[in-house]
């Protein structure tokens, strides 16, 4: 599966909320917004870090225990290859251990799980989203 718009994109994150209802600690859907959050307070102006950040519940919604390679491959064509190479390696401990980039990802993707802070809702991103994706529309027509 690809994904071929923002707004799909959107349905599938909503989706990974009404997966668990309720919150709590091991609610997808509440962890990638605190993840998105702490991603957007360390680094506000890396937007395909945060988006990385935010996307990666959308693999364990449609691929159960296959989602981090798959959500890599569904977001590529929408929000590009760093993108995509993030969400990939994100769940490999061992992988990148030299990339800044995935270690913040990694750092703030394990303080999501504790952190206790309100990180805002999944509407507040759209517009990132829809930045992340136009103008990897337009590097795409370049290349």
């Amino acid at each position: 599966m690809e994904l071929r718009s923002v707004e799909e994109l959107m349905d599938l994150l909503y989706a990974c909320r009404a997966e668990r209802p309720g919150g709590g600690p091991a609610d997808p859907h509440g962890h990638a917004l605190r993840t998105a959050a702490l991603l957007r307070r360390r680094r506000p102006a890396d937007k395909e870090l945060q988006v990385a950040g935010l996307v990666s519940p959308v693999g364990r919604l449609l691929w159960p225990g296959d989602g981090p390679a798959r959500t890599a491959d569904a977001v590529r064509p929408l929000l590009g290859a760093r993108v995509a190479r993030l969400v990939a390696r994100r769940a490999h401990p061992g992988a990148g251990a030299h990339d800044d980039d995935l270690v913040s990802l990694r750092q703030a993707d394990d303080e999501a799980r504790t952190a206790d802070f309100d990180a805002g809702v999944l509407e507040d991103w759209r517009t990132v989203l829809e930045l992340t994706a136009a103008r990897n529309a337009r590097l795409g027509l370049v290349d």
